[in-house]
């Protein structure tokens, strides 16, 4: 029989005999209850109370099973995983214990007040992972990782609490994440197709050809929750034209949702924040790469591995999880950046280093994606048949073996990766890659994903800075070159929202640019500058132009430009929501789509595309430059450049660019003032047990301030290892 043991003078189970009095037959009942699942498949040994009773006694491993909560769907499946661990964990000489925490799903928060408490449940989730492993006095843990804030909520909190134990002088804290397989996406069932083809053609001929297009458009994606979202806004405004009846879309609407999510359940096939998680925390090495990219939930021949690595991880420094994710933390900024990954990881990865110890923040990250250029790796398309379920099939196919393949291409493509940093494997990158077998991405020949040829040179979440913000980042893998072009330095005007309520009520107005042009919202000279500097090559057209017709022919050229701020929205204001939703809205008008960038202080969905800026800090319910902005304002957006810059309007009418050089707080303190008071009331909106209290800001990851000031190991980057495989 194995017999592991933890190196640790402290043994509360040794020492204190309630605990070994309460806690085996919880252990039994786990035990016995995995027999019951896995039926056949389970072992034909037993276990006794006073078998668990000696292993407490002895300081063997004793190992949480952390799960989440069955009403998300990545956990519906749990249990089998569950068993499997736990019956494999006895097997190897441990003592294994299961709790889950609660499991947000943005998708089911998104436009509601749910979204509110979504980047809060992070930080409550790191610290009930950390309440119960010090309660129960757990070792180590195997993590069966979900979705949204989950992942990087676990692993912030078992790295604070291996940094907080070691601090005590005792066995560093080990853990192996599982993620949940891949969600199978949905199909539109072809009857329902061929009546939203007849709501089209129906559309064009009562004259809103936008609204027929935007339809067609939602219909080339596979069918997921969040494109559910985009036929909502499409089929609202073919509502209120009289193109179909409410009666019609609720029932579309049904027949959607209905098709949308398989029942195996799973991690939702997009690339939003559940599989950027996926991608971040194998660039972590914190995923054996059995576990890494599943259509099912793990077999007993895929788990055994993963939990016999775990066990090799016991008792050594350099294995603990807060030491993992800091020798890991370029490659996991690097696979996240190559595969396209969410801009929510641009805070959650800084939040898990602070949980970590060590005093880093977004300009850190920003230092380690600057040392060298970070190609476009990953042809993801949800139009195109290339989401993260395909993904997932070529991997289990064995035609190449998911981030091992990433990280590999980018070492091919010049990037240095850290392959001497330790991973959950017991073995360094280094080892893991010696052997090449399916490890070029060329082993798909058809639909591939992961590429040895970057499609572009550049890819990621870029750091901008301005003159009337700090922070804020943009997610240029979701910018198209056409669409970096059409944005890069060019001049637009604010279109001011103090909250995301009452944009997204303006945001599906059909009329939306009509209302802006008969209101005359900019001013005639304002909108002439905007035609120069934007398009200057037909500039000498506008001669003669009235409001009227100089608007609409900026607009067919999309030489007019808009920043649609949302203001109110960081997370001390209220919670720090997605801007999804708004998002989607502006994606479903294509008038709008063509000319306009998202500016907010709150985050994005993962699948959101387009000029989407967010994280801006500081937040202006903290006196940042959005809470003073107001409509009609100019910023010059110079994307290229990482750069937005708040223009001095009067110099821009007669034709020069200037920045802005007065001081918005003291010019405009009057509506700032206002503001803060409507924002202050908007607070109570939220519970006050769970709003924002003492955090950081989105630069630091919004963790609280007693992780940010406990985290005081210097982040210093040495030489990397670059290997050639």
């Amino acid at each position: 029989m194995k017999k592991p043991r933890i190196n640790n003078p402290i043994n509360p189970y040794r020492d204190n005999v309630q605990g070994k009095a309460n806690e085996p037959i919880t252990v039994a009942g786990l035990l016995d209850r995995a027999k019951q699942v896995l039926g056949a498949e389970a072992p034909k040994g037993d276990w006794t109370l006073g078998e668990i009773y000696n292993r407490l006694e002895e300081n063997a491993p004793r190992i949480a099973i952390i799960g989440g909560s069955a009403d998300h769907p990545a956990h519906i499946l749990d249990m089998q995983t569950v068993s499997r661990a736990a019956i494999k964990i006895w097997e190897e000489g441990g003592v294994p214990f299961y709790f889950s925490t609660p499991v947000l799903c943005d998708g089911t928060a998104q436009s509601n007040m749910g979204m509110s408490y979504s980047l809060q449940s992070r930080n409550a989730i790191a610290e009930m992972v950390v309440n119960q492993m010090e309660a129960h006095s757990y070792h180590g843990a195997f993590v069966i990782q979900g979705c949204d804030k989950h992942p990087m909520a676990v692993l912030s909190g078992l790295a604070h609490l291996d940094r907080v134990r070691r601090h005590r002088g005792e066995a560093p804290v080990f853990a192996t994440f599982a993620p949940s397989h891949v969600l199978k996406g949905g199909e539109v069932p072809k009857a329902l197709q061929e009546e939203l083809h007849t709501v089209a053609d129906k559309a064009v001929a009562m004259g809103h050809q936008n609204i027929a297009d935007d339809l067609y458009d939602a219909l080339s994606y596979i069918l997921q929750c969040s494109s559910n979202t985009q036929f909502q806004g499409v089929l609202e405004r073919a509502v209120k034209v009289g193109v179909i009846t409410h009666e019609q879309h609720k029932e579309f609407e049904k027949q959607l949702a209905i098709h949308t999510c398989d029942a195996a359940g799973g991690i939702c096939a997009f690339h939003g924040t559940g599989n950027s998680s996926r991608d971040a925390m194998a660039g972590f090495g914190m995923v054996h790469p059995n576990l890494e990219l599943l259509t099912s939930p793990p077999t007993k021949d895929q788990l055994a591995p993963a939990i016999e690595s775990l066990f090799s991880l016991i008792n050594r420094e350099e294995c603990g999880v807060a030491d993992i994710v800091g020798a890991n933390i370029a490659n996991a900024i690097r696979i996240h950046s190559a595969a396209g990954g969410s801009s929510n990881l641009m805070m959650h990865i800084v939040g898990a280093m602070i949980y970590a110890g060590y005093n880093f923040s977004l300009f850190d990250l920003e230092k380690i994606q600057q040392e060298h250029p970070i190609p476009d790796l990953f042809s993801y398309s949800l139009t195109e048949g290339r989401d993260i379920f395909v993904l997932a099939q070529q991997t289990c196919s064995g035609l190449i073996r998911g981030m091992e393949t990433l990280f590999y291409e980018l070492i091919n493509n010049g990037v240095p990766m850290d392959v001497d940093a330790m991973t959950v494997t017991g073995q360094a990158w280094r080892e893991r890659l010696s052997n090449t077998e399916n490890l070029s991405a060329d082993g798909v020949k058809e639909n591939q994903m992961i590429l040895s040829k970057p499609r572009r040179a550049f890819s990621g979440v870029d750091v901008l800075r301005g003159n009337f913000f700090e922070s804020a980042v943009v997610k240029i893998s979701g910018m198209s070159t056409k669409l970096l072009d059409q944005f890069d330095e060019k001049a637009s005007f604010i279109l001011y929202f103090e909250n995301e309520s009452s944009a997204n009520e303006q945001l599906l107005n059909e009329n939306l640019l009509d209302e802006l042009r008969e209101r005359q919202e900019f001013r005639i000279e304002h909108l002439l500058q905007m035609w120069k500097l934007n398009l200057s090559e037909t500039f000498n057209e506008s001669e003669g132009l009235d409001y009227n017709a100089l608007f609409n022919r900026m607009v067919k050229d999309r030489t007019l430009k808009l920043s649609i701020i949302i203001a109110g929205q960081g997370p001390e204001a209220f919670g720090m929501p997605e801007m999804f939703t708004p998002m989607q809205h502006i994606n479903a008008n294509r008038q709008v789509q063509a000319i306009a960038t998202l500016i907010s202080d709150g985050r994005y969905s993962g699948v959101s595309y387009g000029a989407a800026i967010g994280h801006m800090t500081p937040e202006s319910y903290r006196g940042g430059g959005l809470l003073y902005l107001q409509q009609g304002d100019l910023i010059l957006l110079r994307f290229r450049s990482k750069r937005l810059e708040l223009l001095d309007p009067t110099e821009f009418a007669n034709g020069n660019i200037v920045l802005y050089r007065g001081d918005l707080a003291a010019d405009r303190a009057d509506l700032g003032s206002e503001r803060k008071a409507v924002m202050k009331k908007r607070q109570r909106l939220i519970a006050a047990s769970n709003r924002f209290v003492g955090c950081t800001d989105a630069s630091e990851g919004v963790v609280p301030l007693a992780v940010k000031e406990d985290a005081e190991i210097p982040f210093v980057r040495t030489k990397q290892n670059l290997v050639t495989l």
